[in-house]
């Protein structure tokens, strides 16, 4: 009779350095583990929580200004271009690829209190305290410190905002009173009035590109059709209403940033009462602009942060902010959906990432965050290695 046996050498089981850890063979019997699920699941959730912890969403600074940033504007024809206005009158164009700036003009005495590209990305516009309007080249010489513009529109009244439209040879402005223009007249071919104080912000419409919207001092927030002569509809807030901005992809939906530390996001056909109240912010709201996408929107505060908003929430996913950040006048989102930049009073424009966590190169990670990484996902160094920025399991 033959019996067979189970044989095993000792050496086998007993670490080579030290003789003090003996190896048990392992049960895999799922009666014995019955907390096998938590355990891993709790790995799992802790290895994702890592992407969080180690995101890096600051990306760089744009440094040159002499006052505070106040103002933005996006080049429609180029990722990489950002015009920026400045308290002390000074516009800038930068190239985001290089982080560079490659233009700078003096234009307007006091704030620059508006920008806006125009549709088909030859040249941009702005006003500012010196009543005036100003078109200017998106490519000009950048050694020239006197650089005179194409056409200048001497107004009666501040102008304190400006948005081109989306296909026509149209802009409109803000200030006392809403004005529309024509490219080739110096003066507006349609004005609005609403018997309010002063109009903070206008904006058009990007799918029904003959919809307007501004935002009032008096805490209005109004609608208009520059095909017609009268306004369409008013809404008042609770508080004024700082910014305004149309969600790119529903044409119905927009939302404005308020002095009460809320965002609200209407619905234009009914204005009774708003769609989703943002909450988050811990002072007063100063700019909003959607993302490309329409499913999200950041906004820019008083209290030194910007936060990123999924529409159909009413708290952030995001809070952007560092030490030297200050009051954010100013906030735009690229049109390739990945990054957000922001400007404030401390004279610095800043790019972040949208998606924090998002890998934007080939990066290596250090010694430190591998053996957090494999801490957390229940990993022995001796049981993983890296090779070449990979961690590698044995």
């Amino acid at each position: 009779m033959k019996v067979k046996i189970l044989s095993r050498n000792p050496d086998d089981y007993v670490r080579e350095t030290k003789n003090d850890i003996q190896r048990v063979p392992r049960n895999y019997d799922p009666v014995l583990h019955p907390f096998e699920v938590p355990r891993e699941y709790t790995r799992a959730l802790n290895a994702t929580k890592l992407e969080r912890v180690f995101a890096k969403p600051f990306v760089a600074s744009l440094d040159g200004h002499g006052d505070g940033v106040h103002c933005m504007a996006k080049q429609f024809k180029s990722l990489s271009t950002i015009i920026s206005g400045a308290c002390n009158g000074e516009i800038k164009v930068w190239n985001l690829m290089n982080r560079q700036c490659i233009r700078t003009v003096q234009a307007h005495t006091g704030f620059v209190r508006g920008l806006c590209s125009r549709f088909c990305g030859t040249s941009f516009f702005s006003v500012g305290d010196d009543k005036t309007i100003k078109q200017w080249k998106m490519e000009g010489p950048s050694f020239e410190e006197q650089e005179e513009p194409i056409h200048t529109i001497l107004g009666k009244t501040v102008y304190t905002g400006i948005d081109h439209h989306w296909k026509d040879s149209v802009f409109a402005t803000c200030g006392q009173q809403v004005d529309v223009w024509d490219e080739q007249r110096s003066s507006p071919i349609r004005s609005f009035t609403w018997s309010v104080d002063s109009i903070n912000s206008i904006k058009f419409n990007p799918i029904e590109t003959y919809l307007l919207a501004s935002c009032a001092s008096d805490r209005n927030i109004a609608l208009y059709d520059i095909r017609q002569a009268t306004p369409l509809k008013k809404v008042i807030m609770d508080l004024r209403t700082n910014a305004i901005c149309w969600n790119p992809l529903e044409a119905f939906i927009f939302t404005g940033a308020n002095e009460d530390y809320n965002l609200y996001t209407f619905d234009m056909r009914y204005l009774d009462s708003p769609v989703m109240v943002h909450m988050d912010h811990v002072s007063a709201v100063l700019d909003v602009d959607y993302s490309p996408t329409g499913k999200e929107f950041v906004s820019a505060s008083f209290d030194k942060s910007i936060r990123i908003f999924p529409t159909d929430k009413g708290h952030s996913r995001e809070v952007y902010h560092t030490k030297r950040m200050q009051h954010v006048m100013c906030i735009k989102w690229s049109a390739d959906n990945k990054y957000i930049l922001c400007g404030s009073d401390e004279m610095n424009i800043r790019l972040w990432k949208a998606n924090a966590s998002e890998k934007l190169g080939v990066g290596t990670e250090s010694p430190q965050v591998q053996k957090a990484r494999f801490c957390a996902i229940g990993l022995r160094e001796e049981e993983a290695y890296c090779c070449c920025g990979k961690i590698v399991i044995l």
